[in-house]
């Protein structure tokens, strides 16, 4: 009888768990070949158990898949091509969204910089430097690049690195905090990160914030490691911009709350420089009050295909499409989205959870107090923002970015908001 007791019990646990158990299913291609990635290793991780692999799957020769899901719990779907990681979120159930993957090389044709663009300000007595690139891999075939020294920047020597980000050109993606890596002298770093193929009109961003001593004035002499289009200097009316010797900086007047000035078609080896002067801050502006378009929805050159900086380079102003989001509230707070909304009291009057901006696009909703987005579009945008942040904290581990201290009340307090969105959700 207790035999019979036993092993009904068993087999009722056993039926349970298989009740939880969900089962994903999916296609990767590889888009340099046009070919299945058949062979590629698939992984459904879990950012809350610190990237726990729960399940694994191997693409067959038609390009699918299958991963039987244990549990509930956000996940992501990783697949490894050539040692590049790519990603995408996995469902609760049924059909995971098509993964893209590419060839793998340490350098390839058709990478470039758009835009290198510096925003300014002094803050307790610091030059404080928020720096953004906005890099496009056309290449054809298509081909990641991707090695320990994907991206290479030179910061001033001076500068204290505050936090680094890269963000893929994926849809939905969201920035990701980095470590950047020592490359040689002293300010000369590299970014450990893919440079993707672009995707629509999607690039691949990074995204740097420093410190810099200031006594008054600061000659900046940028290094740009590839070709670029454009390198802008924002910065508060009240400072002073000289240009140095040599170099052409055109100013930008059609902002009256910020100076705005660019040099264009710099490459790697061309001197530039320009001294910065006085003090000032950067003006804040309210992203929402232009409406759920955003304040850039009817500027002209909207839209317009290409990506990154939008206007084609020869007009008026080519760094008009990213400048409600590079002054946006979120600018001057180097911080993901999650540890971001972490910050607000929960329930604190008009302060509602926002969508996040996508820089990519310069129509993405960006809801206020005066305009809330749907219940359910907040959940599902919430909770794509945390398991982002999941993510990224597992990396800043790994990395050693946080201390088994901090990443231990951060863990814990994205779990507490996560578990709050799912039950919402």
């Amino acid at each position: 009888m207790k035999t019979f007791l036993h092993a009904a019990v068993v087999s009722f646990l056993f039926a349970g768990a298989l009740a939880q158990a969900a089962q994903l299913t999916g296609t990767v291609t590889n888009k340099t070949t046009g070919k299945p990635a058949s062979g590629d290793p698939v992984v459904l991780v879990e950012p809350m158990t610190g990237m726990t692999e729960v399940a694994h799957s191997t693409v067959d020769a038609s390009g699918h898949y299958t991963l039987n899901r244990p549990t509930n719990a956000p996940a992501l779907v990783k697949v490894t091509h050539q040692g590049a990681e790519f990603f995408a979120d996995a469902p609760q159930s049924g059909s995971v969204p098509d993964i893209a993957v590419y060839d793998v090389a340490t350098k390839v044709d058709g990478v470039f910089i758009e835009a290198d663009v510096l925003e300014l300000e002094v803050t307790n007595g610091q030059l404080h430097v928020i720096e953004r690139y906005f890099v496009h891999n056309t290449s054809m075939p298509p081909r990641t690049q991707w090695s320990p020294k994907s991206f290479e920047v030179v910061l001033p020597a001076e500068a204290i690195v505050e936090s680094a980000q890269g963000q893929r050109p994926s849809t939905g993606s969201l920035p990701t905090t980095l470590k950047l890596q020592p490359n040689g002298p002293k300010g000369h770093y590299a970014f450990n990160f893919p440079i993707q193929p672009d995707e629509g009109d999607k690039d691949t961003q990074f995204n740097i914030s420093y410190t810099i001593p200031y006594s008054g004035s600061f000659t900046f002499r940028p290094q740009v490691s590839l070709s670029t289009q454009s390198v802008g200097v924002l910065l508060p009316k009240s400072m002073t911009f000289t240009p140095g010797a040599g170099t052409v900086f055109s100013p930008i007047n059609q902002d009256p709350n910020i100076q705005t000035f660019v040099a264009k078609n710099a490459t790697p080896g061309k001197p530039l420089e320009f001294t910065v002067s006085g003090t000032g801050s950067m003006p804040r502006e309210d992203q929402g009050a232009a409406g759920p378009g955003g304040p850039e929805a009817a500027a002209p050159g909207n839209g317009q295909p290409g990506g990154g900086i939008g206007e084609p380079i020869n007009t008026p102003d080519p760094l008009s499409k990213y400048k409600w989001w590079i002054l946006g509230g979120l600018a001057l707070v180097f911080v993901a989205a999650a540890a971001f909304l972490l910050r607000k009291p929960a329930g604190a009057p008009g302060v509602p959870v926002a969508q996040v901006p996508n820089p990519s696009v310069a129509t993405t909703p960006v809801y206020t107090a005066s305009h809330a987005a749907p219940p359910a579009s907040k959940n599902g945008a919430l909770l794509s923002v945390l398991k982002e942040e999941l993510f990224a904290l597992e990396s800043e581990k790994l990395t050693g970015v946080v201390s088994p201290a901090e990443y231990a009340e951060t863990k814990a307090a994205l779990e507490i908001v996560l578990k709050r969105a799912l039950k919402h959700n």
